[in-house]
């Protein structure tokens, strides 16, 4: 899974295999065997790829992978761990590469993941303990597998893992472009990698879709592969029973014992879903599972979860961010399955990164890392649509006028825009420059000091509009003294489930209703003395978003001429006080 930050839509990716560090010997010291096929409970084969220590003298703990995205793929992964010690399989799943049967996405992994575990404790280069490796489906796949209990497996290492209903294939009930493109990538039983990579091609599509005013669920016939999949996803617009069936019950949650490593990223667009697989956990999980489950927090992107950039987005980390991360599973596998020492890296039980000081640090608990949720009140004079003339975030509460913006989704100029910049930049500031008149922008003082910020964002407004629905983006940036700023953290809501995501409600008056905007995503940074924070409140407008057309009818199926521009106003006096909460640090 991945996310464009830009327009906060997190989306699914392919996990490409990228480089790691191996010995340039590594293939010397393992051996391979190619097309195995594991039987599953309903006669399917899958198929499989074991990578075995050379002359391997015992059974030894047994990893595998479960992908869509064709085993060879992860080819350097297997020689990299057989290499260690550690026999690995790279599985294609079910319909997919050389496997048997039908894919489904995602569904299909709980049960085929449980007989992969139980086949495979029983060959005779296994010693019985079986865990799992990978991120984003892989990671999914491995809470799946786990929530099926199966007796061999010892441990799992979650990395990247999107949480279905919560991430994947939407958030907060607000789906987006990109499922075609992974649905197109997944199509069929070879890779799609090429026609999937071009990013020219779907950005074409997806503004061809935007301009043409056509519904939502047209989008597949558009980009040429009509798909049963993305109909019978839109077909569960909010989280409901179909969602919950993805994932793993309370009840689940609460007899799951082994040890578990969660891994994700500041930036990695399944940040929502691992954590939520994380808290999940930690609410129902016994007092003994609880304390062995620890979470790693890195200055990642989505695909750093897995091998760490020093750059990406416009921004440069510094040389503590480049973990070892093939290294850190070896560990793991080794005190989970092996006897072997607690990885020195884990010396709490939540690490995190903390971006501008370059340094990590350690926690408890992830509530831990936050100190306290400092309220900075929303202020203006009634104008703050402008980011050379913006509202303020103060300490003390406000009196002014509400701030207000219209949108009308037949306004598609941005469009053009879009096609022509990275949306994955975090340091890119036209496309809020170009909206100025159409969104609300405040900003806190300059900080006085270096300032670190942990923890996830909270934002409380008063918000009144003129129609029955319409969508909301927040967004966070570090604004530095020289004016060039940084993207911390996003949110975002549609009106009609304000409340919750799994029943929606259509706004039927003008007065001011609270917004709660509580899923932020966690980041870790040091504000540098001189920064503000600059806090943009803006539609979902784009050619990388589902549109609403804020006529209240079902989104995926509205059209152009279902239009109706809504004036937005946002409060902050003392009836109707708008805060952001601030998550400050725990002091060194």
């Amino acid at each position: 899974m991945r996310r464009s930050v830009r327009f906060a839509s997190f989306v699914m990716s392919c996990a490409a295999s990228l480089s790691i560090c191996a010995h340039a010997d590594d293939a010397t010291k393992i051996d391979l065997q190619w097309g195995v096929k594991i039987p599953l409970r309903d006669g399917v084969k899958l198929n499989a790829t074991v990578y075995t220590p050379k002359d391997q003298k015992a059974p030894a703990p047994c990893i595998f992978t479960l992908t869509p995205y064709i085993s060879q793929s992860y080819h350097d992964r297997g020689v990299y761990f057989a290499a260690r010690g550690l026999p690995f399989l790279t599985v294609d799943v079910r319909g997919r590469g050389n496997s048997e049967g039908k894919f489904s996405p995602l569904l299909q992994e709980a049960k085929d993941g449980h007989d992969v575990v139980e086949w495979l404790a029983k060959q005779p280069y296994c010693n019985g303990k079986v865990s799992m490796w990978g991120g984003s489906y892989a990671g999914y796949n491995q809470w799946a597998t786990a929530k099926e209990f199966p007796p061999h497996l010892a441990t799992i290492v979650p990395v990247a893992s999107p949480y279905a209903g919560v991430d994947f294939p939407m958030r907060g009930n607000i789906t987006y472009p990109y499922v075609i493109q992974w649905l197109t990538l997944t199509s069929g039983n070879a890779a799609q990698d090429r026609i999937f990579g071009d990013a020219k091609f779907w950005a074409a599509k997806n503004r061809q879709w935007f301009e043409s005013g056509v519904p939502f669920s047209d989008l597949d016939t558009i980009a040429g592969n009509t798909s049963t999949v993305f109909r019978e996803w839109l077909a569960h617009p909010q989280v409901d029973a179909y969602w919950d069936s993805y994932n793993p019950t309370s009840e689940q949650y609460a007899k799951l014992s082994m040890p578990i490593l969660t891994i994700t990223g500041s930036y990695d667009g399944d940040q929502p879903g691992a954590l939520a697989h994380y808290r999940e956990h930690m609410k129902h999980a016994s007092a003994e599972a609880r304390e062995n489950h620890y979470l790693v927090i890195g200055p990642w992107d989505h695909a750093g979860t897995r091998t760490p950039q020093a750059a990406f987005g416009g921004l440069t980390f510094g040389p503590a961010s480049m973990v070892d991360l093939p290294q850190l599973h070896i560990d793991w596998y080794g005190w989970t399955m092996q006897g072997g020492a607690k990885p020195s890296f884990l010396q709490k039980n939540v690490a995190y990164y903390v971006m501008g000081a370059e340094k990590w640090r350690y926690a408890d608990s992830l509530d831990g890392v936050t100190s306290e949720a400092r309220p900075f009140f929303l202020d203006s004079n009634g104008g703050a649509s402008d980011v050379l003339a913006a509202g303020a975030l103060r300490l003390s509460k406000s009196s002014g006028k509400p701030d207000q913006y219209v949108y009308d989704p037949r306004d598609v100029s941005i469009a053009d825009l879009e096609t022509r910049i990275d949306p994955e930049l975090l340091t890119d500031q036209s496309l809020l420059y170009a909206q100025t008149g159409k969104q609300l922008i405040y900003h806190t003082p300059a900080f006085d000091k270096d300032t670190e910020i942990s923890g996830s964002f909270r934002l409380s407004a008063w918000i009144s509009i003129d129609q029955p629905d319409t969508d909301f983006a927040v967004s966070i940036y570090e604004v530095k003294a020289d004016g060039s700023s940084i993207l911390l953290t996003t949110d975002q809501m549609r009106a009609r489930y304000r409340e919750n995501w799994r029943e929606a409600k259509l706004v039927t008056t003008k007065e001011p209703l609270r917004y709660d905007f509580n899923g932020f995503m966690f980041v870790s940074r040091q504000v540098a003395k001189g920064s503000r924070l600059r806090l943009r409140i803006s539609p979902m407008n784009s050619i990388y978003s589902q549109k609403n057309y804020n006529s209240g009818k079902n989104v995926s199926d509205e059209r152009m001429q279902d239009a109706r521009p809504v004036t937005v106003r946002l409060y902050h006096d003392s009836k109707y006080p708008s805060a952001l909460y601030v998550p400050i640090g725990q002091a060194d």
